[in-house]
């Protein structure tokens, strides 16, 4: 399974929202510039791969919390899980019109 698959651009992008605002959350949430995160989008790497090798989780992910795909994120035990459904959660916000500010804890 990769990262950073098309399908979570496109979860965004129908609802009007921009592959650029999935890269500013996915860089907020794993420390990885621009730059490097299309590396990894280029390298087509696994999730376990991709959050193995990302600079820093944002400190403010225990701010993520609500239920997706019928968990809450903030009681998942799989570390890996965890950080694969805060970015979804984050994404979901995202495509729902949250304001950016909102979806990146400000």
């Amino acid at each position: 399974m990769q990262a950073c698959t098309p399908t979570i651009y496109k979860k965004a992008e129908k609802k009007g929202r921009t592959k650029e605002e999935v890269d500013t959350i996915i860089c907020w949430l794993t420390g990885y510039t621009e730059k490097t995160l299309q590396q990894q989008i280029d390298k087509k790497v696994n999730f376990e791969t991709f959050f193995a090798e990302a600079p820093q989780l944002n400190p403010n992910v225990s701010k993520i919390t609500g239920v997706i795909c019928g968990y809450r994120v903030e009681d998942i035990e799989d570390l890996l899980m965890r950080k694969a459904r805060y970015m979804d959660k984050l994404i979901d916000e995202l495509a729902k019109g949250k304001a950016m500010e909102k979806v990146l804890r400000k």
